[in-house]
């Protein structure tokens, strides 16, 4: 079928909006027609060429909406089914996956690929026939997608399809790197530095989670306003100035954990993130650097007489199956907020718009939303 969306012909260009073919579901696929899209930083590396990726690219990995078509041998959705995008697929039958660790399933080596799990072709082609590299397997810049039921994730129709998007990525990342792989319990000091779409969610998780302390540090007020509004303690502008402040707070025990949650994570922030963890505790590196970055600044005599530790964290942690089903849980209960990470909403056509406010620091998290003349 012939659909349009947002393409990246190069590093440093700008989104074009562009007709493209998309192709029919084959063995293990299903086509979906989505709803809506969030914005998250991760398609913005590939603008900047941090994250290397096949050009042409179709962005986009945060969606949701209703499965069209099936093709052959799909056992776990049907048409009509309301389904969230995974941006980690989960192929149940990897070694990873058999052991739980579905947030690394062996099919995420396809991640900037463009190739199908299915049969390791492009589902996506240009006007001109050449070959589209879909963001994450999905590339939900665009109203459909045919991609493969291991990077869905199927889910009640109670819950509004439009805020359902943000499981995808930015809410389950966030969450999970302060509940899952961040194990906050009743009690501790949690520290979040940036607060965007992912560590909005990570305050969210921490005060849910019962965390006596939440910490958000942010340069940008406005977005230090929402972590007040979702749970945050203690707002600060930088980790320097909440350095000092967080030892009197906390009784000189500093945060059980750090989260750094910046878009472009420099390895220069590991050591203040590390000075305002505390003994046997950790820094959770959830946001993303240049894939060819090898630097980071750490004290070595701090990390082993303290015993502390650096963690990575893709997907919070935990298995894309069991995390949204078990957050939607949560917003059922209210412990959940959806509807006020949204900051934005934008056309499909907006796009480049949408991300010059993202980093303006005007949006928690934008939006696509798609309408009837996208379909």
């Amino acid at each position: 079928m012939k659909t349009k969306g947002a393409i990246l012909r190069n590093p440093g260009a700008k989104w074009q909006i562009e007709e493209f073919e998309l192709g029919d579901p084959v063995a293990g696929e299903v086509q979906v027609k989505l709803v809506s899209s969030g914005l998250c930083h991760s398609d913005h590396h590939l603008r900047t060429g941090d994250s290397p990726a096949p050009m042409p690219v179709l962005g986009g990995h945060e969606g949701a909406g209703v499965v069209t078509k099936a093709g052959a041998g799909v056992t776990r959705l049907k048409e009509g089914d309301h389904v969230v995008t995974a941006f980690i697929p989960a192929c149940g039958v990897c070694e990873p996956c058999s052991r739980g660790d579905q947030n690394f399933c062996d099919e995420g080596a396809r991640l900037l690929t463009g190739l199908s799990i299915s049969d390791d072709t492009n589902r996506a082609h240009t006007s001109s026939g050449e070959a589209l590299t879909q963001m994450c397997m999905l590339g939900t810049f665009a109203p459909y997608i045919t991609v493969n039921q291991a990077s869905l994730v199927k889910i009640e129709e109670d819950i509004p399809l439009q805020q359902a998007a943000l499981l995808g990525c930015g809410v389950a990342t966030g969450w999970g790197s302060a509940v899952e792989i961040g194990g906050t319990h009743a009690g501790d000091v949690v520290v979040v530095v940036g607060i965007g779409g992912v560590g909005i969610n990570s305050v969210q998780g921490a005060a849910a989670a019962g965390a006596r302390i939440v910490v958000a540090i942010d340069p940008v007020p406005f977005k230090l306003q929402m972590a007040e509004k979702l749970g945050a303690t203690h707002t600060f502008s930088s980790m320097e100035e909440a350095l000092p402040v967080l030892g009197e707070i906390s009784w000189g025990k500093m945060a059980n954990t750090t989260i750094l949650t910046v878009g472009e994570i420099d390895g220069s922030m590991l050591a203040p993130a590390l000075a305002l963890t505390g003994k046997g505790g950790q820094v959770v590196v959830t946001g993303m650097g240049n894939f060819a970055s090898m630097d980071a600044q750490i004290n070595l005599f701090e990390l082993t007489l303290l015993q502390k530790r650096v963690q990575g964290a893709i997907f919070g942690g935990a298995s894309p199956r069991t995390q949204v089903p078990t957050l939607l849980n949560e917003y059922r209960a209210g412990k959940l907020n959806l509807s006020d990470l949204v900051t934005q909403t934008y056309r499909l056509d907006q796009i480049n718009e949408a991300y010059d406010d993202m980093l303006e620091g005007n949006n928690i998290r934008g939006m696509i939303v798609y309408g009837d003349d996208d379909y």
